[in-house]
């Protein structure tokens, strides 16, 4: 077959300089799509692995997020940035349980980007059996010094809870599951004769499942006493969106 045939040309009595044109614009244009390929090979390097932290520094890392996000002053970020790489590796520094409730969201409520925290969310912020597993992932795997309980105020699955403790309400579907999970907390409030019952069982849930998730064995537990691993708890208020430590 002819070279003109090759590059698609129909004119078979077109000059030689037609054709050395065409040779030369198809070779620039696999040049250019050679370029292209390295430079995506290169962008689909792992992402490298940030200095190793300990829970502390984590913690502190979260809460001067949180102050940019209280003062409406986050940092300015490309979302897209490390987008390839991220594909290949992922270096949370954080693990968080969180509540579902879609007014609280831990990547904005802490001014972190994309890949910085494996984030566990569940109405009612507790530890079941999928999220305990789920965070052992992130720890044993991830190496995520730092697991954060994050409750937040006016929570709509411990104010159930409060009522079906309190009234013997039924409630339909599954929900009944969320409200057997966070009925400790409610029952160690009521011991406590507080006088705001939602917000002491809010706080106490989170305290309860902090507790968990420390002696969690065989894996959270040992990584907390070889001190890889710190768990803590906080309180998001849905008015301010501060986060203040439990």
């Amino acid at each position: 077959m002819c070279e003109l045939c090759l590059f698609g040309a129909h004119r078979t009595s077109a000059p030689h300089s037609t054709t050395r044109r065409s040779l030369l614009k198809a070779g620039a244009g696999l040049a250019f799509s050679g370029g292209l390929l390295a430079a995506g090979a290169a962008a689909a390097q792992p992402a490298p692995a940030p200095a190793a932290i300990g829970g502390d520094e984590a913690l502190q890392r979260l809460l001067a997020g949180n102050a940019r996000y209280v003062a409406n002053a986050p940092n300015e970020r490309d979302l897209s940035a490390g987008r390839v790489a991220r594909t290949i590796s992922q270096h949370p520094f954080a693990s968080i349980v969180s509540c579902a409730d879609s007014r609280v969201a831990p990547e904005l409520a802490f001014d972190q980007g994309p890949g910085d925290l494996f984030v566990v969310r569940v109405a009612g912020n507790f530890v079941n059996e999928d999220g305990l597993a789920s965070l052992e992932y992130g720890a044993a795997v991830l190496q995520s010094p730092l697991i954060l309980v994050l409750g937040h105020t006016r929570c709509g699955a411990v104010s159930s809870t409060i009522d079906v403790v309190r009234n013997g309400t039924q409630l339909p579907g599954h929900i009944p599951s969320l409200i057997e999970a966070i009925r400790p907390a409610v029952i160690a409030a009521q011991k406590e004769n507080a006088s705001d019952l939602l917000d002491a069982a809010t706080k106490a849930n989170v305290r309860l499942n902090v507790e968990r998730l420390r002696t969690a064995t065989p894996i959270l537990s040992q990584r907390v006493a070889e001190k890889k691993l710190t768990v803590a708890g906080g309180l998001y208020e849905l008015a301010t969106g501060k986060v203040t430590l439990l």
